[in-house]
């Protein structure tokens, strides 16, 4: 017995060194860049894993260079990743609950099509859609912030519907039905009843899909008109100089900044991620 408890209490410490070891891995690429955000160029190449101090040290130079580098403001390209990402968040959340609320409820051959394609869709790879895409948007004027949401809503839907299902399948059925006897349509049994109820997978997709969109390149870069709109890691992108020079201080400093919202909302959030995806993935 003695020797069953000893065992287990060393597997439970390996476990912990070993998932420790993995988190420093996972976080050393972010403080690499912390550190060398503050670094003057030269020393980001030559001392890269050195402290900076002394004649390496830069202070804020990095910062106030990559926001003032160019013609295109910083600040400009930060509003439109915030407008892209607030919006495309939001219509995610909206369609996909929705259609998923339907689906679960709505025992049809129509519903299981749609629900399957919906999950083939976090298989197909981006580039394999990327060019016709692109033609597409042009086409129907999709290449603006204010419009690129409605591609972001076909690219997510995959994930958001597979977990809403999930989600909406354990609720119990007696539920709306007590609310249609009380006089509630479709629409309010949805907003008012289904919706309080769907709190955790709201909360859980929301944070992936705005991980997911403020981080993404690709897709602004081939849609939008990046001489008119810029999201921050095109912005970042263009820190070029002659011949194609890269200031790798400025480029950490802005990699570092555009990291930070997204740090902070995870690990605000993070409890919400794993009861929204135990909830929509395991129930029902």
């Amino acid at each position: 017995m003695i020797r069953s408890v000893s065992s287990k209490k060393y597997g439970k410490i390996a476990l912990s060194i070993f998932f420790a070891v993995i988190c420093i891995l996972y976080v050393l690429p972010v403080v690499m860049v912390a550190i060398n955000s503050f670094k003057v160029n030269t020393f980001v190449k030559t001392d890269t894993f050195g402290w900076p101090s002394g004649e390496s040290f830069a202070g804020f130079d990095n910062f106030i260079k990559g926001m003032t580098f160019g013609n295109y403001p910083f600040w400009k390209s930060a509003l439109f990743s915030t407008v892209i990402t607030l919006l495309s968040t939001a219509l995610i959340l909206i369609g996909t609950s929705m259609a998923a609320w339907y689906i679960a409820r709505v025992d049809s051959l129509f519903c299981r099509v749609i629900y399957f394609l919906c999950v083939f869709s976090m298989v197909v790879p981006f580039q394999m859609v990327m060019f016709t895409l692109s033609k597409t948007a042009d086409t129907l004027h999709l290449n603006t912030p204010w419009t690129i949401p409605v591609i972001y809503l076909g690219f997510g839907a995959g994930l958001a519907v597979f977990m809403f299902t999930g989600f909406v399948k354990s609720i119990p059925m007696e539920i709306e039905e007590a609310a249609a006897i009380d006089g509630c349509g479709p629409l309010r049994t949805f907003f008012c009843v289904v919706v309080p109820m769907l709190k955790p997978t709201l909360v859980s997709v929301g944070i992936l899909e705005i991980m997911w969109v403020w981080n993404d390149y690709l897709l602004p870069y081939l849609v939008l008109d990046i001489n008119e709109y810029r999201t921050i890691p095109i912005h970042i992108q263009y820190l070029k100089g002659s011949y194609g020079t890269v200031d790798l201080g400025a480029t950490m400093a802005l990699i570092l900044l555009s990291i930070i919202p997204v740090i902070i909302f995870y690990l605000t959030c993070q409890k919400h991620i794993i009861k929204g995806v135990a909830a929509g993935a395991v129930k029902g």
